[in-house]
């Protein structure tokens, strides 16, 4: 099978940008983010609010390398940085008390990628 390269000068972009803060700061969290994003969009990762709800503590920094999606409901204040949200999704997350930040913001509020939960 051949390899195809991303189309979506955004998409190019963000994993450009992810890879030199993870080389510059030593941040392996953002390669290994970077590297999901510039496989196949069908292995992203789509995790649904009762998934953050369930495995990520109350006030963490959750990073999701794909899509939020708003099934379920979330009770914890958590900031998740995530390539994509529903409308629902980031409703609700902002509901809770939360922030829905791209990986781009997330990625400059911690560039060091230190106490950061990687789901999916």
């Amino acid at each position: 099978m051949a390899q195809t390269t991303k189309t979506n000068p955004n998409l190019v972009g963000l994993i450009d940008q992810l890879r030199l803060v993870a080389r510059t700061n030593d941040a392996p969290v953002w390669r290994t983010v970077a590297d999901r994003l510039s496989g196949p969009g069908r292995h992203w990762a789509e995790l649904n609010l009762h998934h953050l709800d369930r495995h990520a503590p109350d006030g963490a920094t959750v990073v999701v390398p794909g899509k939020v999606l708003a099934t379920g409901a979330l009770t914890k204040k958590l900031t998740v940085g995530a390539y994509a949200y529903s409308g629902k999704a980031k409703e609700r997350i902002e509901k809770a008390g939360g922030k829905a930040l791209t990986l781009a913001q997330l990625s400059a509020d911690h560039p060091k990628g230190s106490k950061l939960l990687l789901l999916g």
